[in-house]
């Protein structure tokens, strides 16, 4: 699938809806996914390492996903913690439906999906879990890192799941520079979490 197909906003490729069964939180979920969105067919390497190898997410409080595609990661994380207020975002309006549409079929009250620009710029977040959208570009990549990642809520964390061939360890060292240039009073902690695979699992940590 072309870069541009999920990554525009609303994508060339057919938009025909198919069910789809995947485990997510523990257990099956019967849920609708679609073409034109990233990883289509099911939950991808790279998020499902993170969602294996990621703690806890907290409890309470905002909680991110950057990219939800058809909603994994987001839903995941609502799923986890019911208490906590999920915020999926992407530029896809076709991923966006189909987000609020499975959050809705799993009963999902705290799941809000919308385009980057709508969520209010005063929200931080607890925590932050991403398969960045790293085929948009290195400097597109980063513009995107550098508008979330300083929203984290003192205390909060962030997990990163990017595969090494694809820049890694590069990536790591540029958010350990640039984080501790622009905000050096926020000591922004940045590390490799795990290894698991091909994939790495970065943290990024608020004290």
């Amino acid at each position: 699938m072309a870069p541009d197909h999920y990554f525009s906003a609303q994508p060339s490729a057919p938009g025909k809806r198919r069910l789809l069964q995947v485990e997510l939180a523990g257990a099956v979920r019967h849920l609708v996914t679609s073409g034109g969105i990233f990883s289509p067919d099911g939950v991808d390497k790279g998020t499902a390492v993170l969602l294996a190898e990621a703690p806890a997410p907290a409890a309470a409080g905002n909680l991110l996903d950057i990219g939800c595609g058809w909603g994994p990661i987001a839903l995941t994380l609502a799923l986890r913690s019911p208490d906590a207020t999920v915020y999926a975002v992407d530029v896809n309006e076709r991923s966006l439906e189909l987000t609020r549409d499975n959050a809705e079929a799993l009963q999902l009250r705290n799941v809000r999906a919308s385009l980057p620009e709508a969520v209010d710029p005063a929200v931080t977040f607890s925590t932050i879990w991403s398969n960045p959208p790293i085929r948009i570009g290195k400097e597109e990549l980063h513009q995107l890192l550098l508008m979330w990642l300083p929203r984290l809520a003192p205390g909060g964390a962030a997990y990163l799941v990017v595969q090494k061939n694809l820049g890694s360890d590069s990536l790591q060292k540029w958010l350990e520079a640039t984080l501790a240039e622009r905000y050096p009073a926020e000591e922004f902690r940045v590390s490799r979490y795990s290894t698991a695979k091909t994939f790495r699992v970065i943290s990024v940590a608020r004290p």
